[in-house]
Parts: structure tokens; C-alpha cells; sequence
């Protein structure tokens, strides 16, 4: 068997295998008792056929069947006595064969990339600090006045506690209607702060009945488009909120908190916890943002694959039967990814090269840790649950990454400033 190895990119190589009919050999007649197994030929008991008769009749078409498979077991044999240490699935990219003569593929393969790490501790990041407000604090007891709320006819609107219920046609730039442009039944909450103002202002004082021309355009992400369209109000109601009093506490919080002032405090204290997450997650987003940016070296385009083809996965996990849309446009999918995915692959090397700067490992008090905060949520014995942690790849890589995450951000260099006050 001859092999040559071809440098394509710091990252990519191509093998190019040639072997002999002997080479070849042990490889087909594994595949012929395969077929055997299979095979149906009159006079013979399934499974049974003479071998020789099973090459005449179909050798030609059972090698080259099995021409992948053979690629990829030479592909394996040669990895091996190369010691080539790729990384990521290799993509099969050209053979040939004619029977009783020689059989040639090419491989391609990704290695690892060399990475000589820089600066990545005491990274300059900053940290948002918000300060909460009493607003806030009331906007949350209204979300809960608003989801325990019930709804009354109204004969018109007098106020933002007001559900609007409306036929929404489209309209052309002449002010005709568009076919098939009618969507029916369209509920507006006035209080929601998410209406546009618009609706809000020409729903103001809506009766049943009325038609109001709406026009404006509106600003999605970085799109534009005109908004233009007639509302017919069919029903107005109006929204009882409950009264905000200890009673109202009680039931909605089913007697863990017994007094308003005691829900207030909770919220207070979730509202606090709330941006002090959001904070962690932005400095330690800020952090390796910054990490990759210091570090210039080529991503294996597997890798890359690889982080497209998981995010895949979890989009099929969203639909029914776990398989996606026949109209779902996977190309697509994969090009609006494709700088996600490659800078997920990308923190991945990186992080792998840290830990091993760093010799960040897991010892049994860390697993015993681990326990002891998991233990009593889980209902699991404590001692069970150490044993189970112990044979986890999955709990050990999460528990190294944590400590990878302190050490990072413990030695960053973390500036705060102040973060405006916003809905959440």
C-alpha cells in the first residue's frame, strides 16, 4: 500500500492511499461473507451459497459497494501507523477502482492547530452595575395583578387596563386592501408595553365598530418596513386587575408569603439576582470575547461542522417527532451560523489549551462539593451521587470549566460601571 500526505492549510491534509488487489484482499472477503449472509440463490439455502459462485455472480457489485467502507478502514490503518492524530470526521473526496486492478482515495483530515497562548489573565473587562428601582419592583407585582386578572365587556376603551379585539387588514400604498392580507381576530393589550404607539393612539377611545387606519413604519433589528394597514374593532374589555393587598399574596404565592411587603421584599431580592446574573454573563462573555481576539490561529472547518451539526440537532428537538420541516432550509441555517459556530470551536481549542496550561484537574472534594449542594434537591444520597460524578466525562469537563471560569475571572481586571435601568 503506498500513501502520500499532502499539506493543504495549517490545519487540513489530504492522504492519498493506493492499494494492490492483495491489499485488498482481506477487505473484500469480509465483505463477501456479508452478502452471503443475504443472498438468495435458487437451489441453496439462504446464507448458504457457495462463495465462489456468490463472487461470480455478484463480486463486481459487492466490491464496489463496500469501496467506502474499505477507504475508511485503510483510512484508520494509516492513521495508525502514521500516528497522524486528526481531529473531526474526515470527508472521503475522490476514489478509484476497476476490479483486479489497483484501488486509490483521498482523505481529507483536519489536525489540531498550533496555539501559543498570550495574555488571558488579567484581562480589562467591565462590569454592568444596575441599580434597582422601585418601578421595577411595581412593574413585577403589575405582571402578577395582569396574570391573575379577569376580563368584563366594555362599551369602550377609557384607559390602558384594555384589551382591544380586532380584524387587521393590510393595505397597499393607495390605502386598497391586499388579498389574503387579512389576519382576524388580533387581541392589543393597551398596558403592554411592547404595543407599538401607534395602536396605542388609535385605540384610545376604541368602541365596537370603529376602523382606524394605521401607518407608520416599524424597526425590527436592523429591518424596516411600513406598516400599513385597517383595524375594525370588534369587542372591547375591559381588565380587573385584583386588588394588591395581603389576601391577593397569599393566593397567588399559595401562603408562602403571607403579606405584600414580604412579596415585595422577594421580588427584590429575584431583581437583585436577576442583573447580578446578567452581569456574571456579560463579563464572562466580555472575557472570552477578548481571549479569542488575542489569539490568531486557523479553525479546523470540522470543527466548525461539528458545532453546526449539534446546533442542528437541537433545533430538531423543538419540532414535532424530533425532525425538522420539509421546507427547513438546512444551508441556510448553516451560513447564518456559521461565525457562531466558529467562534464556539474556536473558545474550544482555546479553553482546551488553557486547562492544560493551567493542569486544571477534579479531585474528590470537588465531586464530594458538588454532592453536597446537589444532594438534597435531587433526593439523591449523597454518597450515590459522588460515585456517579466520579464515572461522568460530562460532570468532570463542567466541573474543570467552572474552575477554568473562576481562575479567568478572578484575575481580570474588572472595571464597573453603571447599566440604565430596563424592563427585564
Amino acid at each position: 500500500m503506498e500513501v502520500s500526505i499532502q499539506n493543504l492549510t495549517d490545519v487540513s491534509r489530504e492522504v492519498a492511499i493506493t492499494a494492490t488487489p492483495d491489499d485488498l484482499r482481506e477487505h473484500f472477503e469480509r465483505a463477501y461473507q456479508e452478502y452471503r449472509k443475504k443472498i438468495e440463490i435458487r437451489g441453496f439455502r439462504k446464507g448458504k451459497a457457495p462463495l465462489d459462485l456468490i463472487k461470480k455472480m455478484y463480486g463486481d457489485l459487492i466490491e464496489q459497494d463496500s469501496l467506502q467502507d474499505v477507504a475508511s478502514e485503510l483510512y484508520r490503518q494509516v492513521v495508525k501507523e502514521r500516528d497522524l492524530k486528526p481531529i473531526g470526521e474526515p470527508t472521503l473526496v475522490d476514489m478509484d477502482y476497476k476490479r483486479g486492478e489497483q484501488f486509490t482515495c483521498k482523505v481529507r483530515y483536519d489536525i489540531r492547530p498550533t496555539i501559543t497562548l498570550k495574555e488571558y489573565k488579567g484581562i480589562p473587562v467591565e462590569k454592568p452595575v444596575h441599580a434597582v428601582t422601585p418601578e421595577e419592583i411595581e412593574q413585577e407585582l403589575r405582571r402578577l395583578q395582569r396574570t391573575n386578572s379577569t376580563l368584563e365587556p366594555a362599551d369602550a376603551v377609557t384607559g390602558p387596563e384594555f384589551i382591544v379585539t380586532a380584524d387587521l387588514q393590510d393595505l397597499d400604498e393607495t390605502g386598497t386592501p391586499l388579498i389574503g392580507k387579512k389576519t382576524e381576530n388580533v387581541r392589543f393589550y393597551l398596558a403592554d408595553e411592547q404595543l407599538e404607539k401607534p395602536f396605542k393612539d388609535a385605540l384610545a377611545a376604541a368602541t365596537p365598530g370603529l376602523h382606524a387606519r394605521i401607518q407608520f413604519e416599524h424597526q425590527h433589528g436592523e429591518h424596516t418596513h411600513t406598516v400599513n394597514a385597517d383595524v375594525e374593532v370588534k369587542k372591547v374589555e375591559r381588565v380587573v386587575l385584583p386588588d394588591l393587598d395581603d389576601a391577593f399574596v397569599q393566593k397567588v404565592t399559595k401562603d408562602k408569603f403571607k403579606t405584600l411587603e414580604e412579596l415585595r421584599a422577594s421580588i427584590h431580592a429575584d431583581v437583585i439576582a436577576y442583573w447580578e446574573t446578567r452581569s456574571e454573563r456579560q463579563v464572562l462573555n466580555a472575557l472570552t470575547a477578548e481571549i479569542i481576539r488575542r489569539h490568531d490561529f486557523q479553525v479546523p472547518d470540522s470543527l466548525v461542522r461539528s458545532v453546526l451539526d449539534g446546533l442542528l440537532e437541537d433545533m430538531k428537538q423543538e419540532y414535532p417527532n424530533k425532525r425538522l420541516p420539509d421546507d427547513f432550509d438546512e444551508q441556510k441555517f448553516r451560513e447564518e451560523n456559521q461565525a457562531y459556530a466558529l467562534y464556539q470551536a474556536k473558545w474550544a481549542l482555546l479553553r482546551e489549551e488553557i486547562l492544560q496550561a493551567e493542569k486544571l484537574t477534579v479531585d474528590d472534594a470537588d465531586y464530594e462539593r458538588l454532592a453536597n449542594e446537589e444532594s438534597s434537591r435531587l433526593k439523591i444520597d449523597k454518597d450515590r451521587l459522588i460515585k456517579y460524578y466520579q464515572s461522568s466525562e460530562q460532570i468532570k469537563d463542567r466541573l474543570i470549566g467552572d474552575k477554568l471560569i473562576k481562575m479567568l475571572v478572578n484575575s481580570a481586571t474588572i472595571t464597573e460601571v453603571s447599566e440604565r435601568s430596563e424592563a427585564h
